[in-house]
């Protein structure tokens, strides 16, 4: 999105008091998508993939201010409270799982500041915190452990 994100427009549609019930319709189900989007007041999450017949019904539940979410998304947000976050176990960053994505890819650090218009030193600190909110010691791991948690995949 232009100018921001939709979590940055959520935030804001919260921020000023609109009474604007959002539901995210997005092939996002990550933790690192979906809590963000919920904390900032999103009424619901939906996956692009539902049958059509449960996005009419999200539409029309999330219009009475019901709250709506996908199965997947359910089963993440329950995994989440029952392990909260904690060394090893840090959601994301939109920023990170960017170039955690160019890494799974086989990207090299000059290849992916050049492609997300940073500097290498930059792509170093990512993979830096990357490393440790993954509980990872470098790049394969941090691969293998974002695709078994489903941050990647």
């Amino acid at each position: 999105m232009p100018g921001g994100g939709g979590v940055d427009a959520i935030r804001e549609l919260s921020r000023r008091g609109s009474r604007a019930r959002v539901l995210v319709l997005t092939t996002y189900d990550t933790d690192s998508d979906t809590i963000p989007a919920i904390e900032a007041g999103a009424t619901g999450y939906l996956l692009k993939d539902a049958p059509r017949e449960e996005l009419f019904t999200g539409v029309r539940a999330a219009a009475r201010g019901r709250t709506v979410l996908s199965p997947a998304v359910a089963s993440r947000l329950v995994s989440a409270v029952r392990a909260p976050a904690g060394p090893g176990n840090e959601p994301l960053s939109a920023r990170e799982r960017a170039v955690l994505v160019l890494v799974a890819r086989g990207t090299s650090n000059r290849e992916i500041a050049r492609e997300l218009f940073i500097s290498e030193a930059t792509v170093k600190t990512h993979l830096a915190h990357i490393y440790g909110k993954l509980g990872a010691k470098d790049r394969a791991a941090a691969v293998a452990v974002a695709y078994d948690r489903g941050i990647l995949g």
